[in-house]
């Protein structure tokens, strides 16, 4: 029987990437290690964020290998299992608001089919704990390189840099705290301007 609607799927059940190719419904989800995560309509702050943080980007991106994607974009990372072995179908498929990419290979048709080099996560109400726990210790785990995470209110980032396999805290910057020029770790020659990215958010 066709997956047509969220309400079919057991939330208590795993599931595997195989599984979310067949499903019909309009829904986005995510699946974390084979357990689903809905994913609800995002605020306007929210989005302006993504928008201002897509454009500083990209515009340096241009004519580079590394390409910036935002949401809803396909992120499949790696699954293991109990012994350490890659799993042929993955259980993890991600939407990061925005992630980095420099490895052409890793990109096809369907998203990523790898690990990003960089991923930022913008909060909102009700995403806020997954991105702040369950996401966090996925992308430490899987190897993500640069990990942002954006508080709209606070009009902060909290910057993690991978050292030696675990998440080791650069900063919390913003505003009133480290104000300045935000230097971008996996692209160099890149500084965000923090003003720019809060830009006309309310």
């Amino acid at each position: 029987m066709p997956i047509t609607s969220l309400s079919q799927l057991d939330k208590d059940g795993t599931y595997s990437y195989s599984d979310y190719l067949k499903w019909q419904f309009g829904e986005l989800v995510e699946l974390i290690k084979g357990k689903i995560f809905p994913m609800s309509a995002p605020m306007s702050r929210h989005q302006q964020i993504i928008g201002n943080l897509h454009l500083i980007i990209g515009n340096y991106l241009k004519r580079q290998k590394c390409r910036v994607f935002v949401a809803p974009f396909d992120v499949r990372l790696p699954t293991y299992d109990a012994n350490g072995e890659l799993m042929p179908d993955t259980k993890t498929v991600v939407q990061p608001d925005i992630c980095v990419i420099c490895d052409p290979t890793k990109i096809d048709e369907r998203g990523c089919n790898g690990v990003p080099d960089m991923i930022i996560e913008v909060l909102s109400p009700s995403t806020a704990k997954k991105d702040l726990n369950e996401k966090f210790n996925l992308y430490e785990e899987v190897g993500v390189s640069e990990y942002w995470i954006v508080f709209p209110e606070a009009k902060t980032v909290s910057v993690y840099l991978l050292e030696e396999q675990k998440y080791a805290l650069l900063g919390h910057f913003g505003h009133l705290q480290q104000p300045g020029p935000l230097q971008v770790r996996t692209l160099p020659e890149l500084e965000v301007d923090l003003e720019d990215v809060f830009e006309n958010v309310v």
